[in-house]
């Protein structure tokens, strides 16, 4: 019906007006039509999202948006993510996941790709610069059914976006070298080298190491594994970790065990951390959540001996990728409420917010800021390690845990615990991979073409 303004009165005039701007005013603010809802969280109970508890309000106070946050000790927290996600409706908006479980997540349809998102002019924020995130983080924690089902590829999708994620560098102790006149290794032979000089001189560990059974022990291979050409399968999901390269990582694992601190094969991550930071190793290869670590009173007693440098490189470079992404259920109640979240905490401000906060960036102009790299000297490494870090430094895929625990960590500590000869303990466990993959299907369509 066409209305006839002329016949109106001035306040019904003036009513229209102001009906018209505050339709504009909401069709203008993709935040307004989701105010008053309630986001529900799923988030481990970890530092980086600790910390992203102060982001979370701020996004709150900007959007009307209400998010409760239930967090999880993160190895409990994917047993309760698949009961919920697997319910007609589900109790979480969002959902943050260790990398290691999106394909299985993908697999049983519990997430919504978020290409339906993007696609949305309305939803998707022009200055969000998707490319600005670095690839390794992006394809490592959020792409699914490219190459291998985890790797990016035509039949690849965005599932996730990085947050917490990380990848590998090395520390390493300033004065320790500079007293010895030593170089900042770049390849694993500097390292060794390095290694023998430090414990012959100083009484220390030369390199701190992961080694206690299980998961910890075979991160460690896999830390030094990687640049040295190792593998844990070929594109065919034939096991390679018992070839020459892998042998030789696992034979490195035995010679810093004799020339780190004491007791490695008993260390996780926490223990492992603590040799560097208290001062009884002089060089630390892994995460890069060692630099926060090193500025903490509370744990590092080197504090302002620390340097930073690229995990060095043997037969190429390539270091890990690891850590969060964080998604939509496909059962979510409040789907683009969800994606505007995640959106917003991805943002440059809020990375650059996130830093502030204590937290770790995703971002390369965030990692390249002048401004951090002085406060961070970390930074610069890390842009330029992402430049080589592995999307594939490990098999994605749901029979990693039982691989990484049962089978290759078994014969890692055989290995660093004992003389015995290497090949044949990881020949027996390549055997023994082979079977895992055999019971679950992985060889089907190579038996039916023989």
């Amino acid at each position: 019906m066409r209305i006839q303004t002329k016949k109106l009165g001035l306040a019904a005039v003036a009513l229209l007006a102001s009906v018209a701007f505050t339709a504009g005013a909401v069709f203008a603010n993709p935040y307004a039509k989701h105010k008053g809802k309630t986001l529900v969280v799923s988030w481990p109970a970890l530092s980086h999202y600790k910390k992203a508890q102060k982001l979370v309000q701020e996004f709150t106070a900007e959007t009307g948006i209400k998010v409760e946050v239930d967090f999880s000790q993160y190895l409990k927290m994917r047993d309760r993510q698949i009961l919920e996600m697997s319910k007609a409706k589900g109790d979480f908006d969002v959902v943050s996941w260790v990398v290691m479980w999106k394909g299985e997540y993908v697999s049983k349809g519990l997430l919504t790709p978020l290409s339906q998102f993007f696609t949305s002019p309305a939803l998707v924020d022009p200055d969000y610069d998707l490319d600005d995130i670095a690839d390794a983080y992006l394809q490592n924690g959020g792409v699914v059914g490219g190459k291998k089902g985890y790797l990016p590829g035509k039949s690849g999708a965005l599932y996730g976006m990085p947050f917490g994620a990380e990848t590998s560098i090395l520390a390493y102790r300033k004065d320790i070298f500079k007293e010895l006149g030593l170089p900042v290794p770049k390849t694993y032979d500097d390292v060794v080298s390095a290694a023998k000089i430090i414990k012959k001189k100083k009484g220390i560990g030369g390199l701190t190491m992961r080694g206690k059974t299980g998961h910890q022990v075979t991160a460690a291979w896999l830390f030094h594994g990687a640049p040295m050409g190792a593998r844990v399968f070929d594109d065919k999901w034939n096991p390679t970790f018992n070839n020459a390269a892998g042998v030789k990582a696992a034979q490195f694992l035995r010679d810093m065990v004799k020339l780190g601190p004491p007791g490695i094969a008993t260390y996780g991550f926490g223990e492992m951390s603590r040799a560097f930071l208290h001062g009884d190793a002089a060089m630390y290869i892994d995460s890069l959540k060692i630099a926060a670590m090193a500025r903490d009173p509370k744990l590092s007693k080197v504090s302002g001996k620390i340097g930073f440098a690229l995990h060095p490189t043997d037969a190429r470079c390539g270091s890990e990728t690891g850590g969060f992404a964080m998604g939509i259920p496909g059962n979510a109640k409040n789907k683009e409420a969800a994606f505007l979240f995640i959106q917003w905490m991805t943002t440059k401000r809020a990375d650059r917010r996130m830093v502030e906060l204590g937290g770790d960036p995703i971002r390369i102009s965030t990692l390249k800021d002048p401004e951090f790299s002085k406060k961070f000297p970390e930074y610069p490494v890390i842009a330029e390690q992402l430049k080589c870090a592995d999307p594939d430094w490990r098999p994605l895929i749901p029979e990693w845990n039982e691989l990484n625990i049962k089978v290759l960590g078994l014969a890692l500590t055989e290995v660093i615990t004992t003389e015995k000869p290497i090949k044949p303990i990881m020949d027996k466990a390549a055997a023994k991979a082979r079977a895992v993959m055999e019971r679950e299907g992985y060889y089907q369509w190579a038996n039916l073409k023989k």
